[in-house]
């Protein structure tokens, strides 16, 4: 990435694309939350409604042949990352389907052909996944990364400490993405977590930055300045994210009680989405016309994602044993 490019070319370049990207993740965990009311989806599943520009604007930054590691909300992570609606659908379903063949669930999607390396439902369980995989790709020498995305409430694990430590010690290519949803489930983060949340990272010598996480361009641009960083061999790097979920914690979670509503309409001002679909019409990127065709055939395809998986087969009751134990 070229950091002395002007914004605005960039803003033109990727607009549509960042755009799609951003719709398909609110359509798809808009339909996952549907699904799960409607009692098809088993266990339990996390929406990152809100939190959209995080996922596109970071994984915009990433080849595809980069890692990601992942969270317990973690299906815009492998949207963005490159999955395909109709697999991941048909893994939240139970469906042989399914990138895990529907023994993932929603909080273990993985996908390898895209560098997904998985979610992990643990607080914080992938941190040391991400160093692992980004010691993996400096030993390679392909100049690849890994990206490891976390929420707030993992700043204050253990792991995330030994981790950095050894990624600055080796210089390892890993970039650690905090996405900061305010609340690490129904606690909010000033309550929990002590001192400035960069600091995490800069105690480490590991260049960090703080980033408004609703907008997509600054998010994919810190990102990439961190990530060419990394390719050419100069070690890790840290962001914060500050971002916001419009729904609960999880499914089990409608009303919210821990917070205001008055709280929740000033973050949905500063939606991602609309945010971006006025800074591409207003500033001549896009039509709002094309902005439109863009939302309709996202729809189309997350409907055919939808009917796909849910015509698609159960696996067989032999499976119950298989990819459980290394043979």
């Amino acid at each position: 990435m070229n950091d002395t490019r002007p914004m605005e070319e960039y803003v033109s370049e990727l607009g549509p694309r960042f755009y799609q990207q951003l719709v398909t993740i609110r359509e798809f965990e808009q339909r996952v939350a549907e699904l799960y009311m409607q009692t098809l989806i088993p266990g339990i599943a996390h929406v990152s409604i809100g939190q959209e520009a995080v996922a596109v604007g970071v994984c915009g930054a990433l080849r595809r042949d980069d890692y990601i590691t992942s969270t317990h909300r973690g299906h815009g992570h492998s949207l963005a990352k490159g999955a395909s609606p109709d697999r991941m659908f048909a893994e939240l379903l139970g469906k042989e389907e399914g990138f895990c063949r529907g023994k993932g669930g929603s909080m273990h999607i993985a996908d390898p052909e895209t560098g997904n390396l998985g979610a992990n439902a643990i607080v914080g369980g992938s941190l040391a996944i991400a160093a692992g995989a980004a010691l993996g790709a400096k030993r390679a020498g392909k100049g690849q990364v890994a990206v490891c995305f976390f929420g707030d409430g993992a700043l204050n694990q253990g792991l995330l400490l030994e981790s950095m430590n050894m990624a600055s010690i080796w210089q390892l290519p890993v970039i650690y993405v905090c996405e900061n949803n305010q609340y690490g489930e129904y606690t909010p983060t000033e309550r929990v977590t002590a001192g400035n949340l960069v600091s995490r990272g800069e105690a480490f010598d590991i260049p960090s930055a703080r980033v408004d996480g609703m907008d997509v361009m600054a998010v994919y641009r810190q990102t990439g300045a961190l990530v060419e960083r990394a390719r050419r061999g100069a070690g890790p790097g840290f962001m914060v994210c500050d971002t916001y979920r419009f729904q609960g914690h999880g499914m089990s979670d409608p009303d919210r009680p821990y917070r205001t509503r008055e709280e929740e309409r000033e973050w949905m001002k500063r939606d991602p989405i609309e945010r971006f679909a006025r800074l591409l019409t207003e500033r001549g990127h896009c039509p709002r016309e094309e902005l439109d065709a863009i939302e309709a055939d996202v729809r189309a395809e997350i409907d055919a994602a939808v009917t796909w998986a849910q015509e698609a087969a159960w696996p067989a009751t032999a499976e119950v044993t298989t990819h459980v134990y290394a043979e």
